[in-house]
């Protein structure tokens, strides 16, 4: 569940960041992109989650 909700806020987060952006740009909404860069932000979210946490918890004794 975890993974769905993560993948769900990323992509929020990437149109509401792309939309900004492409406004103050003066450009147009590109949901291609918007998408790729969800993409992208979950798969480091998970990867970070994962890997850079599990790792610092377990040197933290």
């Amino acid at each position: 569940m975890r993974y769905i909700w993560t993948i769900i806020w990323a992509f929020l987060i990437s149109a509401a960041l792309s939309y900004v952006l492409s406004s103050m740009g003066g450009g147009q909404f590109d949901l291609t992109g918007t998408l790729v860069f969800g993409a992208i932000l979950s798969v480091f979210v998970f990867l970070f989650g994962e890997v850079v946490l599990k790792v610092d918890k377990s040197n933290s004794h």
